[in-house]
């Protein structure tokens, strides 16, 4: 053992790398490992910033390939990818954790091999034309586009923002898909990260088709039928999760039984649940993945619709498809998205100007300020989501889902989590104001009216992590929690059989991903300086409203998360354009 250089001493970590403390700890690990293999302090340090690099969702550290890569370069723990190691330095400097160096180059292979398999299929017109009826190519040309080239194709990207009608896309792709007897002969599955998510497009898909289904001709018939059982999984559930081996159980050996898997809400995904989903697509299998490339980037390390997008984009590619034209009636709020993704401060002052009142920013810039601010929005909760009374028998299921969309009617939504500006303690403040209004009685945990947020997978229960429940009091005087059921209407839970939950008065921007609501005002925190700001966390949070936002924080706040874009550092975009 005289080879080892670690003498006990801990590890000094870079104090400009914010970490929770568990991270810290397993960078500390990392970098002690290290230095008892033999590696040098400049290593023992690249490695523990690599652990936090990857927990701020990078996949890999971007180091000057000259000096500074070439101080590691000959380490035994270092390899340039052609062999296993712990670390990989590659030929543009990027130094890797080797799981994240491995994942890049299976995901960019099996992408590749999806895209090189393509054996487009031309759409006669007149079909094209019949799922479009009373349409116009000037609004509608793009999810035309999509419709027409997804035909034969391994893998189809589509992309847009709010309301420029992916999930109306994405029913007329499957139709065309169950038409030219792929989806038909061998199923479909679709998917979303999050339960709420894949509720969403399942349902939204469904009501499309209701409205569509009358305007075909009868011959399409079997092809609505094909789409009326789909059932709304998270990608954890498409893949087989198994929490007691803590892996999934499809792969290549037991991949997902379906010819067309789609996965909305693609950004969420982070680089290793795109690995696990190209691992287990069957042989000859079509992927669709849909979604806002501008939105947040996934909780996990990566950036891969991000990145998929702007490669085949920049290749004019035929399997990407961009929505650009918005179908919502209310347009006002546009502006103020389209000035946020371009990262334009000129632009968004003038939509927020020309917003009528239905965009606007509230200068919350100390805990006073927050207070008055978050009393007012607390007392319109209380006026306006009153708890109602349920009716008796079946009449119930549907009381109690009119209710649960009105709660999502309005929606704040916290940069931070944490601290006097973050979800947790607004929860807390917006609920204490609410059983002062409804006149809770003092101990009482649960009351009618209280919203609640599922915070993990249960599938027992079928309920899933960002599922929100209202609980609300039965004809029999029983307090129960009502969820919104994929296949229509609302069902109920009692308080104690709920899986772990929060209050969901106020959500993080992270957790409201793959939702919308009517109203929405967005809290910033008041260091303009906060690591936590940037461009995509301002869009998500404001495409999240269909009708009407308030930002609250201060003017710097806003400027500084406009100012930055925050790409994540990876290599997977390089190895995707070779």
């Amino acid at each position: 053992m005289n080879h080892l250089r670690y003498d006990g001493a801990p590890p000094r970590l870079p104090a400009d790398l914010a970490a929770r403390p568990e991270e810290r700890a397993l960078a500390r690990v990392l970098a002690r490992w290290v230095l008892a293999h033999g590696g040098s302090a400049r290593l023992s340090e690249l490695a523990a910033r690599a652990v936090l690099a990857e927990q701020a969702g990078h996949t890999a550290l971007q180091l000057d390939p000259g000096e500074e890569a070439g101080r590691i370069a000959g380490e035994a723990l270092v390899s340039d990818g052609s062999r296993q190691s712990p670390f990989v330095l590659d030929d543009a400097g990027r130094f890797y954790l080797w799981r994240n160096f491995a994942h890049e180059g299976e995901v960019a292979a099996r992408i590749t091999q999806l895209r090189d398999a393509a054996t487009p299929l031309p759409m006669a017109a007149a079909e094209l034309a019949a799922l479009f009826p009373g349409g116009d190519p000037a609004r509608d040309g793009a999810q035309r586009a999509a419709v027409a080239a997804v035909g034969g194709r391994r893998l189809f990207l589509l992309t847009g923002g709010p309301g420029t009608g992916k999930t109306t896309t994405v029913l007329r792709m499957l139709l065309r898909l169950l038409r030219d007897g792929i989806a038909a002969r061998d199923g479909l599955a679709i998917a979303a990260p999050t339960g709420k998510a894949a509720q969403r497009l399942v349902q939204s898909v469904r009501l499309e088709a209701a409205r569509l289904r009358a305007s075909l001709p009868t011959d399409w018939a079997p092809y609505f039928d094909a789409l009326a059982g789909g059932e709304a999984l998270t990608v954890h559930r498409l893949l087989g999760w198994s929490p007691r081996r803590n892996a999934f159980q499809r792969g290549p050996d037991s991949p997902i039984d379906a010819g067309v898997v789609v996965v909305d809400e693609a950004s969420m995904l982070d680089l290793s649940q795109l690995r696990a989903v190209l691992r287990a697509l069957r042989p000859g299998a079509t992927l669709v993945l849909v979604g806002d490339a501008d939105q947040l980037d996934s909780v996990g390390a990566g950036a891969v619709l991000g990145d998929l997008v702007a490669v085949l984009e920049a290749e004019g590619a035929a399997d990407l498809v961009r929505l650009r034209h918005s179908f919502r009636a209310d347009t006002r709020l546009l502006p103020v998205n389209e000035a946020v993704r371009a990262g334009d401060p000129a632009a968004l002052q003038a939509a927020l100007a020309q917003a009528d009142g239905q965009a606007r920013l509230r200068p919350v810039e100390d805990t006073a300020a927050l207070a008055r601010v978050l009393r007012r929005w607390a007392d319109t909760l209380a006026d306006q989501a009153a708890p109602p009374a349920l009716p008796a028998g079946d009449d119930a299921s549907a009381a109690a889902l009119s209710a649960l969309r009105a709660l999502a009617d309005r929606q704040l939504l916290c940069a931070l989590r944490e601290g006097a500006f973050g979800a947790v303690a607004l929860n807390d403040a917006i609920e204490r104001r609410l059983r002062q209004r409804w006149e809770v009685p003092a101990g009482q945990d649960w009351f009618s009216g209280r919203a609640v947020m599922v915070t993990r997978n249960d599938y027992g229960s079928d309920l899933f992590n960002g599922d929100v429940g209202l609980c609300l009091r039965g004809a029999d005087g029983e307090l129960r929690v009502w969820f919104e059921a994929a296949e229509g209407g609302a069902r109920a839970f009692t308080p104690g059989a709920l899986p772990a939950h929060a209050p969901a008065w106020a959500l993080t921007i992270h957790k409201s991903q793959g939702s919308e609501y009517g109203e929405v005002a967005v809290l910033l925190p008041p260091d303009p300086e906060h690591c936590i700001l940037s461009r995509q966390l301002l869009y998500t949070a404001l495409s999240r409203a269909r009708r009407a936002v308030e930002i609250w924080g201060p003017q710097a706040s806003l400027e500084n998360a406009l100012a930055r874009a925050l790409p994540r550092a990876g290599g997977l975009r390089d190895r995707l354009s070779r």
